[in-house]
């Protein structure tokens, strides 16, 4: 674990299987951070350098544009909380249209002189973007963890996958020319050539569950393809995002490349989406939300990338691994808290190992230690929000009322070694011979909340894996080898991982089918979402042998 995480140069998601309870000692921050312990309880605590050197947005510094903070033009503004606590961290600005307009008009002037940059110039600024990450990784990971309630540990992973998607997307950069061709013709006067480039204005708009993260991967592609764009990163956990504009800048991008401004969905988003400058909206988050964004973007005829929930499945034969599948049972739903859209949330255990699977999983999940994300004790922290908090419960309430029976937790009740505060904890549950019909089966809870159900058959466990309107990730977990390729390729997903679950990799692309979505995330089709292609037709001058004047 330690060699894969020190050397994991592409990857976006956890890199390999782990045991919860050994995963704090294995990527604990290099130098644990100064703690300020804040009145809510003992364990509760804020680096103190964040107490000092405030993030930007609890210092009003929120709306980006030109390489400048600017400040709101009205008094809309939201609050955004602490999740381990319930409290207030700050209010930030509502964009209102006058400043999406005017964030999009410098992203439009600045668009031509970008795209002509040389492609050495736009990769080297983005190395220097991923450095200034690096140099910054602990803060980054400390404001992270204190806005979106994950575990440190796992912002600082997160952090070294910030800076790999800026190093890689200044290799596609600099890869750019290599992607036009010369295209053969069945007409020998003819030369063909197929040319790509910028598609020009991006509007982006991000998620929470990995804030800088899965921005950072929209962002780099954008820069590196030679586009400009304004991003607007979720109401939930906004301040990463505004910090990364802040290094940008110091990177030496040019004003209006990147302009980052704040703000809930239903204003600020939906002015984004309905402005005529952008030629692309590249949005993940929610089904609702992505259709509703379809059909904004309708009457502008813009182009669409979105990147949309999910029901993962993950199907266990009876010659899997015991141990291995159990810990990645773990890590594909407690990792993030279960806030991760390709969590293998559905797993389907072969009848002969249900029950000793049961036991393992049982055993397993009974040690895991909710709490704040700075303890250096905690799996997994708080939900990100009251709303995902409201959400997760209800889905427990329906739990009881479906009369499914739990293996471990599903009770709404806050975890013992935190029961005292108002943050968004909730207990890791396991469900068992949950049906099909069943809320909990079949819809999207984004919470540590993982049904399970025997299966007799491969046809059986296929068809239960595809019986989904998603399509984002599944895994496979089997020795044979043949079976696990066979099964793989019927299941209908944009990923599929045998023997594990979770990892993403810079270089892989990383999108849905069906609802979860179109479109890719990473790799070579990640950055080419952000590029158009011309078709070049051409002839030596004074060629006419098939025109009008020859007939």
């Amino acid at each position: 674990m330690k060699r894969l995480l020190a050397s994991s140069l592409w990857f976006t998601r956890p890199a390999c299987s782990f045991s919860f309870r050994s995963l704090s000692s294995l990527i604990q921050p290099r130098t644990p951070p100064t703690l300020l312990k804040s009145n809510a309880m003992a364990g509760m605590c804020v680096p103190e350098d964040l107490q000092k050197n405030k993030p930007l947005g609890l210092q009003g510094k929120c709306l980006f544009i030109d390489n400048d903070f600017v400040a709101p033009d009205s008094d809309d503004f939201f609050d955004t909380f602490d999740p381990s606590t319930g409290e207030v961290l700050c209010k930030l600005p509502n964009a209102s249209e006058a400043i999406v307009d005017k964030a999009f008009k410098s992203c439009e002037k600045a668009r031509k002189g970008w795209a002509s940059t040389p492609a050495a110039e736009r990769a080297a600024v983005m190395e220097k973007i991923a450095e200034l990450v690096l140099k910054n990784k602990e803060r980054l990971a400390a404001i992270e963890c204190w806005d979106c309630g994950k575990a440190l540990r796992e912002c600082e992973v997160d952090m070294d996958g910030v800076a790999d998607a800026f190093k890689f997307n200044a290799q596609m950069a600099l890869s750019m020319e290599g992607f036009n061709e010369d295209k053969d013709t069945p007409l020998p006067d003819y030369k063909v050539r197929v040319q790509w480039e910028p598609i020009g204005v991006m509007c982006l708009i991000t998620p929470w569950n990995y804030p800088l993260l899965m921005a950072v991967q929209k962002v780099a592609a954008s820069i590196g393809a030679g586009c400009t764009a304004v991003l607007k990163p979720s109401e939930y956990a906004p301040l990463t995002c505004i910090e990364l504009a802040q290094i940008c800048k110091e990177a030496g991008l040019p004003a209006g490349v990147l302009n980052v401004l704040t703000g809930v969905g239903a204003k600020t988003g939906a002015a984004m989406t309905k402005h005529p400058l952008p030629r692309k909206v590249s949005f993940t988050g929610s089904v609702a939300t992505g259709k509703a964004i379809m059909r904004s973007c309708a009457d502008t005829l813009k182009a669409v990338h979105l990147e949309l929930g999910g029901k993962s499945p993950m199907i266990v034969f009876e010659d899997a691994d015991r141990e291995a599948t159990i810990d990645w049972i773990m890590t594909g739903i407690f990792w993030g808290a279960g806030q991760v859209c390709s969590a293998t949330s559905r797993v389907m255990i072969q009848e002969g190992i249900y029950e000793d699977f049961l036991k393992g999983l049982q055993e397993t999940v009974g040690k895991l230690k909710v709490g704040p994300g700075f303890a250096k004790d905690t799996d997994f922290g708080p939900l990100v929000s009251v709303q995902q908090y409201e959400k997760v419960l209800n889905f427990l309430k329906v739990a009881k009322e479906e009369g499914l029976r739990p293996l471990v937790g599903g009770t709404v009740d806050r975890p013992a070694e935190v029961a005292g505060t108002k943050g968004y904890y909730v207990q890791p549950a396991v469900f068992v011979d949950v049906p099909v019909s069943s809320r909990l089966w079949k819809e999207e809870i984004f919470g540590p909340v993982v049904c399970i159900r025997s299966f007799k058959t491969e046809e059986e466990a296929v068809s239960l894996a595809n019986d989904t309107e998603y399509g984002l990730g599944a895994a496979v977990m089997t020795k044979d080898l043949k079976r696990a390729r066979r099964v793989t390729e019927a299941i209908e997903s944009g990923t599929v991982w045998e023997n594990c679950s979770q990892p993403v990799l810079q270089n892989q692309p990383f999108g849905g089918f069906k609802q979860s979505g179109f479109g890719k995330e990473c790799g070579r089709e990640g950055f080419m979402e952000y590029l158009q292609g011309k078709a070049i037709f051409s002839v030596q001058p004074g060629y006419h042998e098939t025109t009008f004047l020859k007939k």
